[in-house]
């Protein structure tokens, strides 16, 4: 069956398209997006919810969203979206932060200017039929030095397009390397730094606990008198009411705002004031952005649904439509590894323990760890998956640690899984082989070879005559037929194993009638999602 997606907002009939084009039914309701209560009537029924800003994806909207798998924002922004709900129910929550980077960087570039030559407060007074030339007098950005905080996406075009104009840029970003940022052309700094030497100062980071409130009372008290500043980001990173009073005072000369610490924005500290340029939040508001956001969120859906590309992705790790390809029996593999050791382990996990040798070393770990960690948890909770399972095992206290090395032994690479209970490790290995098939290779140090089925049966005993033959013969007397049988020891006489895979489950009796020949420690069925 096609996978389903709503539109709940408005995206372009070309984005719509897309959908259609690559076999995916489309429902186009863009009336949804204020009519929470229909929205919820009908979410059950789809894999996927392409929004805006309109529509508010809450954690009481996504309990009904049973079938939902994917969300995607056209634009940068998903503060109408739980993301942390969206991770607990398993859905992806994508956006789209490339779309409508050069009409954000364009606009607050548009901003400086028009705080520079206060443009809209002379365009105000000349259409009033004044005529106040000696009113307005304003300043050049040629040779005045920019302060950017936040050197990424957004921030690089900006400091591009400064350079541009021939102003000095200084940037602030704990992630900007001297390298990088000698290659842009700007002198990176700290941000008590920034604040004395620049002129203007423009914002483009994420709101976080780290960057909240950023230019606070303090940090804006030591800015440069005359100082003008741009924030066409986030609302929340300016303490407003801090930055009215220095407007007012004269120690900030003009600033230019287009987001707001609350939105819809119908009062504020900084309306009204002389030199104060607003708009309500038009960074991405251009019909270029608009449409690029649209056509974006629509390949990015449909990738995810029909290929597993994971593109973009605030709460899980990012796969693309190549990686998914080669990727796809590693990310089997890792999770039947965690399906083992999941089904195995009965006490409490306190850490997972995950390796990866040769060629998958240099694979998507990230993307790897969360399928070995959905393979674990279905144990505990069977609709976890890649997104939900690292919220779950850190709920749940658990420590995960990764190793990857160069290749190591006969195989071209393989992944080892430990897990560590109070009582016991456990460790699990897989390869994949040439076929495209996940195999086991290894349980609990001792060496196998075992294709993996959806119905399996472990079982541990003394290297003893007659295992065979009592597996053999209970399986045939109760009309279980066996599609694969592997075998592996320690050492002659020491402790063996015995991985079987079935045709069908196992039933009670069948348990019931190997435990009664004395002859094995431990009798496990297993299943596995196999494709």
């Amino acid at each position: 069956m096609a996978p389903r997606v709503l539109v709940s907002d408005k995206l372009s009939e070309t984005a719509v398209q897309i959908f259609r084009d690559r076999g995916i039914d489309v429902d186009f309701m863009p009336e949804l997006g204020k009519d929470k209560e229909k929205l919820a009537e009908i979410i059950g029924d789809y894999d996927g919810l392409a929004i805006r800003s309109a529509t508010k994806v809450t954690p009481t909207l996504l309990e009904k969203a049973d079938r939902l798998k994917v969300i995607g924002r056209a634009g940068i922004g998903t503060d109408n979206v739980d993301k942390e709900a969206a991770s607990k129910k398993g859905v992806i929550v994508m956006n789209t932060p490339f779309g409508n980077m050069i009409t954000t960087a364009e606009h607050a570039i548009a901003m400086m200017f028009a705080v520079a030559r206060q443009i809209p407060e002379a365009s105000a007074s000349t259409h009033a039929g004044k005529w106040e030339k000696s009113r307005f007098m304003g300043v050049e950005l040629t040779g005045k030095t920019l302060g950017v905080i936040g050197a990424g996406n957004i921030g690089g075009i900006v400091c591009d397009r400064a350079r541009g104009l021939k102003m000095k840029v200084v940037a602030y970003d704990p992630y900007l390397g001297e390298e990088k940022a000698e290659k842009m052309g700007v002198e990176k700094v700290e941000l008590e730094d920034l604040l004395k030497r620049a002129d203007f100062i423009t914002l483009h980071v994420p709101l976080t606990d780290d960057t909240r409130n950023i230019l606070s009372a303090e940090n804006l008290a030591k800015t440069k008198k005359g100082v003008r500043i741009i924030n066409c980001a986030r609302g929340g990173l300016v303490d407003e009411q801090a930055l009215a009073e220095l407007l007012k005072s004269g120690h900030v000369a003009g600033a230019g705002f287009d987001v707001f610490a609350e939105e819809p924005a119908t009062e504020n500290p900084l309306f009204n004031l002389p030199n104060v340029v607003c708009t309500p939040h038009l960074g991405a508001a251009t019909t270029e952005a608009q449409e690029n956001v649209a056509l974006q969120v629509a390949e990015q859906m449909s990738n995810y649904l029909l290929d597993g590309a994971v593109e973009n992705a605030l709460n899980m790790p990012s796969m693309t439509a190549e990686e998914a390809k080669v990727m796809g029996p590693w990310v089997q593999l890792a999770s039947h590894l965690g399906a083992f050791i999941g089904q195995m382990t009965d006490e409490p996990i306190k850490a997972i323990n995950i390796l990866y040798d040769g060629v998958v070393a240099s694979m998507n770990l990230e993307a790897l760890n969360c399928s070995v960690v959905a393979g674990i948890m279905k144990r505990v909770n069977p609709d976890v998956n890649m997104v939900s399972a690292p919220v779950v095992a850190k709920e749940r206290g658990i420590k995960i640690s990764t190793t990857n090395q160069d290749k190591s032994g006969a195989f071209e690479g393989y992944i080892k899984v430990t897990v560590v209970t109070e009582k016991r490790e456990r460790s699990v290995a897989g390869t994949v082989f040439s076929d495209g098939k996940p195999r086991f290779i290894q349980i609990k140090g001792i060496n196998i070879d075992a294709e993996v089925g959806a119905h399996m049966l472990y079982t541990t005993n003394e290297d003893v005559p007659g295992i065979i033959g009592a597996l053999g013969r209970t399986m045939g007397e109760n009309g279980v037929n066996i599609a694969n049988f592997t075998l592996g020891r320690a050492a002659a006489g020491g402790e063996a194993i015995a991985l079987l895979y079935l045709d069908g489950e196992p039933s009670a009796s069948v348990l019931d009638a190997l435990q009664e020949t004395g002859l094995f420690r431990q009798i496990k069925p297993l299943e596995f999602d196999v494709v």
